[in-house]
């Protein structure tokens, strides 16, 4: 019994050494949001998108305007509409109001679903730029910090762990 309890600690101390004399971990951190912001690719995919949303943004805005001139021609007190004139431009109000409030809501899923499709593959592309990073200096993960808008994931990191450098060089080598 003591043999064997001896035999252990031998085989032990030998394996802690081993682990001991492995080289260490290599894991290095980025900021995917300043990925997308920096790259060519990326600022090209948010001009397109910010501009999607202003030519959204301007239908909206117009159509804002045409219901509130409505709705002061009808609150007008010099205006001289019969009743049935009044009650024809308040049934337009009405009918513009309830257009108005469906096309705000579809113009909205529209955008959400384009920048959803904008992250889903930007992100994949940030992914394959940051694991070829990873192979080429050794990493065995890359993590991506999070924000503080939404989950900060990260809490803190030496700035030698930051990578998100390299990753803008790889992605814009990769997405010309």
């Amino acid at each position: 019994m003591r043999v064997l309890a001896v035999g252990s600690a031998v085989v032990l101390a030998q394996w802690a050494g081993l682990l001991h004399a492995a080289e260490p971990v290599r894991v290095g951190v980025i900021d995917q949001q300043m990925v997308m912001e920096q790259t060519k690719a990326g600022k090209l995919a948010l001009e397109d998108m910010k501009g999607y949303s202003m030519t959204r943004q301007k239908i909206i805005n117009s159509d804002e305007q045409e219901l509130k001139d409505l709705q002061l021609s009808l609150e007008d007190p010099n205006g001289k509409l019969t009743e049935a004139a009044r009650q024809e431009r308040e049934e337009q109000f009405r009918g513009k109001a309830e257009a108005f409030q469906h096309r705000l809501q579809e113009f909205n899923r529209e955008v959400q679903l384009k920048q959803r499709e904008l992250v889903t593959e930007y992100s994949r592309k940030i992914a394959t730029a940051a694991q070829a990073v990873a192979q080429k200096e050794g990493y065995v993960a890359i993590v991506d910090k999070g924000s503080d808008a939404l989950m900060r994931i990260v809490l803190y990191h030496q700035p030698a762990l930051d990578v998100t450098q390299a990753v803008i060089k790889e992605f814009d080598r990769q997405n010309p």
